[in-house]
């Protein structure tokens, strides 16, 4: 299957300025797996720029109210147009409409992911971790289900653990961002941790709070081992490459965690990101999971995250 060259070249710029891990990951998959994951990032970037006001992650702050429920409805309409076969002209959801079509990806899971934003545009309060990973599934967890899709596997099994994954990551990001997020009104942090730990949601950001704050991150990053550890099962369902792929991305994503976690109150002096040479680590050791192995069905612990019914 052949991609217009000009939509890959702007989905291609749109992952190299948008995340510098996942475009690192990204370059070791199969050439096909690899356009189809370029394109799918281009539609959820979008979205998430859209939504927040912003460039590629950067810049402006989120406009929440009727502006920001005007954006997601208008992203909404596109994207039902273009999985619909639709005419669209902006190049994210003609990558959307490309990368659904080769892969089959049911329509349920692009809108569950604009269900994910439409949490934060009506500023819904978090006041349990049962809350948050609700929220997680829908900005990350269906991502890692529509991805899963891109590399060809489909099994209920196989999808609860790229699930997990994007429950892992988002987790992370979370405890990576708390303070900076605080500072825009975002608080992703659950308001019973938050009131166990004497930090008002109004002084997240405060100097002072340092010390709980890392601990509240400590505690994101344990509920995200788990998830880790269900994900890094489902790898050998993937075809090489892939498995390859997903093998770096899960360890440069979780080197973050663990780098937040050794910083301690200093995690928020600067934003936390791997060096190249940790990358490039993580690419030698990710190249292990390549190695022969068959993918077995075990059962997660019960009290990880469900996916809703029907996805």
């Amino acid at each position: 299957m052949t991609t217009d060259p000009a939509l890959l070249a702007e989905a291609t710029r749109s992952i190299t300025e948008g995340s510098k891990s996942f475009a690192a990951a990204s370059r070791l998959f199969g050439p096909e797996s690899r356009e189809s994951a370029v394109l799918l990032y281009a539609w959820c970037r979008h979205c998430d720029d859209v939504v927040d006001g912003q460039d590629h992650g950067h810049g402006a702050t989120p406009e929440a109210g009727e502006g920001a429920a005007a954006r997601l409805a208008r992203l909404e309409e596109q994207t039902r147009r273009a999985l619909s076969g639709g005419a669209v002209t902006e190049p994210a959801f003609a990558a959307l409409a490309e990368v659904a079509r080769r892969h089959a990806i049911p329509p349920l899971y692009p809108l569950q992911h604009l269900d994910g934003f439409r949490i934060d545009v009506e500023e819904r309060p978090f006041d349990t971790l049962a809350d948050l990973l609700d929220y997680c599934y829908g900005v990350a967890g269906v991502v890692g289900v529509m991805m899963s899709h891109v590399m060809g596997a489909r099994d209920p099994a196989v999808l609860d653990r790229a699930c997990d994954l994007g429950l892992a990551f988002q987790l992370t990001n979370i405890a990576r961002d708390i303070v900076d997020d605080a500072r825009v009104g975002r608080v992703y942090l659950p308001a019973a941790w938050l009131a166990e730990a004497g930090v008002p949601r109004s002084e997240i950001a405060a100097p002072g709070h340092r010390p709980a704050i890392a601990d509240l991150a400590a505690r994101l990053l344990d509920t995200a081992e788990p998830y880790y550890a269900s994900a890094r099962l489902g790898i050998p369902a993937l075809p090489p490459r892939a498995r390859w792929a997903i093998a770096t991305a899960l360890g440069i994503y979780r080197q973050i965690g663990l780098d937040v976690r050794a910083l301690g109150p200093r995690a928020w002096d600067r934003r936390v990101s791997t060096s190249t040479a940790s990358k490039l680590g993580h690419v030698a050791a990710g190249a292990l999971a390549m190695r022969p192995g068959r993918f077995r069905v075990r059962p997660r612990p019960a009290d990880l995250y469900r996916r809703p019914t029907g996805a």
